[in-house]
């Protein structure tokens, strides 16, 4: 269907019946289509627009009440179709906004289940849902850029840069932990033909520009980190671990100089996100995402958002719901459900 020829003859039409008429039947058309997408040429490209958007964008100039008010909808409709306005920092199509209307841009994140499609597991303790990386590398990453995961555990990011045609980097303390990793990203397919490397040792002391080198790669234009949560669990015996901190201030000493190692291999501009909890001890509420994220801020990153995700379903507590509430009753606290998503800016060299 030549969508965009049809577009610009009802464009062209004097009379809004006779537009809203025209509209009415070329939403007839698209409606008898067993398509979700509707596929066009245009400049002698294959594109397509999703069939649920383009009926709506129609039904928004039928309903117009004047001519003037109908025909910017249809020049905005054809523009849509024919310009890609890609943001600075992505691939989204700004000219189809509507589109992504699964991408997140609110600071509460409610999600019903964690991703298990392809390689993702949640056997590893501590990990988070692939969800997280996934909105973050849409919203902050091109295809083709490199992404850096100081805290690999698991490869939930890398598995996930494999799936949307991003490189990534990722590092962890434990080399069993980095070889059974490695093992499940040969899992996961690789359509944009990507480079996802793992390095073992500690992120505070390894020197990434020896190691992009070796890459060809100059910077990275994404950082994500979901570190431990201090000692809430146990990921190895190594004393640089942070989660074998013995108290708070040791812990954000050891995160410190991980931010301050990374720093300098983001491009400027560019963004770095710190997935967080608190925790509990000895009857205090200790709040280690703040913390984090002062310390951060220290580091030279400037804050950009703070989102909040809900931290329902975790292992530990997935079959001791009861337990858990008459411990919050006896010993009046509430329980964790949440975690932070701390948004940073790299603002200078």
């Amino acid at each position: 269907m030549d969508i965009i020829s049809i577009l610009y003859k009802i464009k062209s039409i004097e009379e809004l019946n006779d537009i809203k008429n025209e509209t009415a039947k070329l939403s007839k058309r698209i409606s008898k289509l067993s398509l979700k997408e509707i596929n066009y040429n245009h400049n002698g490209y294959k594109q397509s627009i999703s069939k649920e958007l383009l009926l709506n964008e129609l039904k928004q100039i039928h309903e117009t009440k004047t001519i003037e008010r109908t025909r910017y909808y249809l020049k905005r409709l054809i523009k849509s179709l024919e310009v890609q306005k890609e943001g600075k920092i992505n691939d989204l199509n700004l000219n189809r906004w509507k589109e992504y209307d699964d991408i997140l841009t609110d600071s509460l994140w409610l999600f019903d289940k964690r991703d298990t499609s392809g390689a993702h597991k949640a056997d590893y303790w501590g990990n988070f849902i692939p969800q997280i990386p996934n909105q973050l590398l849409r919203r902050y990453t091109k295809k083709g850029e490199w992404v850096l995961d100081p805290f690999l555990g698991s490869g939930t990011t890398l598995i996930e840069c494999k799936r949307l045609g991003r490189n990534g980097v990722g590092v962890d303390l434990n080399k069993e932990v980095s070889k059974k990793t490695e093992s499940t990203l040969h899992k996961e397919k690789n359509p944009f033909k990507v480079t996802t490397k793992i390095l073992t040792g500690n992120s505070s002391a390894i020197d990434f520009e020896t190691e992009m080198k070796k890459l060809k790669v100059s910077s990275f234009q994404f950082i994500i980190m979901h570190p431990p949560y201090w000692d809430i669990i146990k990921f190895s015996n190594k004393k640089d671990d942070l989660s074998n901190a013995k108290s708070v201030s040791e812990f954000l000493n050891l995160f410190g100089k991980v931010a301050e190692n990374i720093y300098p291999v983001l491009d400027k501009g560019r963004y770095c996100v710190v997935i967080i909890g608190d925790k509990y001890s000895t009857g205090e509420w200790i709040p280690l995402g703040f913390y984090v994220m002062q310390e951060m801020m220290k580091k030279g990153f400037r804050l950009k958002s703070t989102i909040v995700k809900n931290f329902d379903q975790t292992t530990a507590k997935r079959n001791q719901k009861e337990l858990w509430r008459y411990r919050a009753l006896a010993g009046g606290f509430y329980i964790f459900k949440h975690e932070y998503i701390f948004l940073f800016q790299k603002h200078r060299k």
